[in-house]
């Protein structure tokens, strides 16, 4: 599953990403690498960017980003 595929609550632990080296790094720099434990926390209305939450840090991520990580969906958190 990717993790574009989530929506607002969903849990997920980061199993692989697929990008060049340079978002990779971008990536790293915030600490979403695999095995990571990630929530979504906001899914913007035209879809083109979602907010998550690892380990204690918001960031903002581009779906076309999103869609180069492969997640296992944990569980829907309780809002």
């Amino acid at each position: 599953m990717k993790l574009s595929e989530l929506s607002k609550g969903d849990i997920a632990t980061i199993k692989n990403i697929n990008c060049d080296s340079a978002l990779k790094n971008r990536f790293y720099s915030f600490g979403i690498i695999k095995g990571s434990k990630i929530t979504i926390e906001e899914v913007t209305m035209a879809k083109s960017t979602i907010e998550i939450k690892i380990n204690n840090t918001k960031v903002a991520i581009r779906l076309i980003e999103a869609e180069k990580i492969e997640v296992e969906n944990e569980h829907k958190q309780n809002n």
